[in-house]
């Protein structure tokens, strides 16, 4: 039984990847880079969102964005009404897009019309690592509200991503969170990450970010 599990456990994720392939590819066919954005409820994924259009505008560069979600569709007003192209892909009793979710957003987007799109992951610090989107980067998003042990208890979600962001740095005092720890941490688990801290209420440390995501 248990060996059946695991046969049908990889056929899933060979499934994912092969569409998470072919994303890819439509992708870069259109011109577009896209990047995925991790990180639980309340991290900031949608404010860094936010943060970056304006900056992406003031280049000449037009962004879009995947909202995802198990349910409803807060997120992606707020995507919305920065101005940008969006979908709203809810994932129903999923706690993660997958590949297939994706291709179907990527088909109500105006992809010749974007050329940075934002593919928002449902808040989770878990499921959504084993996924492959068709994304170029994976971007985790942790805020020192979350306790800084977040990172250690965490290390999937760090290693398969490229960029690292602690955000609410502004909160960390108050809530006694040691920010030094998380980045250590995070170099541990993945000594290649580029670490940022940022207060996305006020966009600080955005603009580096912003070169290092499109770098």
């Amino acid at each position: 039984m248990h060996h059946i599990d695991v046969s049908i456990e990889k056929d899933i994720f060979d499934a994912n990847n092969r569409i998470a392939h072919a994303n890819a590819h439509l992708l870069k066919d259109h011109g577009v880079r896209a990047f995925d954005l991790l990180g639980a409820i309340g991290s900031g994924k949608t404010a860094l969102i936010e943060c970056l259009v304006p900056l992406l505008n003031a280049r000449g560069i037009r962004a879009g964005a995947i909202a995802g979600d198990v349910y409803g569709d807060d997120d992606f007003k707020r995507v919305v009404a920065s101005g940008i192209p969006a979908v709203n892909a809810n994932t129903g009793k999923e706690c993660h897009l997958d590949a297939h979710l994706v291709q179907h957003a990527l088909e109500d987007l105006p992809l010749d019309d974007i050329d940075v799109l934002f593919i928002e992951n449902v808040g989770n610090m878990v499921c959504p690592t084993d996924f492959q989107l068709g994304a170029e980067k994976r971007i985790v998003v942790v805020s020192s509200t979350e306790g800084d042990d977040v990172v250690n208890k965490h290390p999937m979600m760090f290693r398969e991503s490229a960029i690292g962001i602690i955000n609410k740095v502004d909160l960390a005092e108050f809530v006694g969170c040691d920010l030094d720890r998380m980045e250590a941490d995070m170099h541990r688990y993945n000594p290649a990450m580029r670490v940022f801290r940022t207060n996305l209420k006020t966009a600080e440390g955005v603009a580096p970010l912003l070169e290092a995501i499109l770098g």
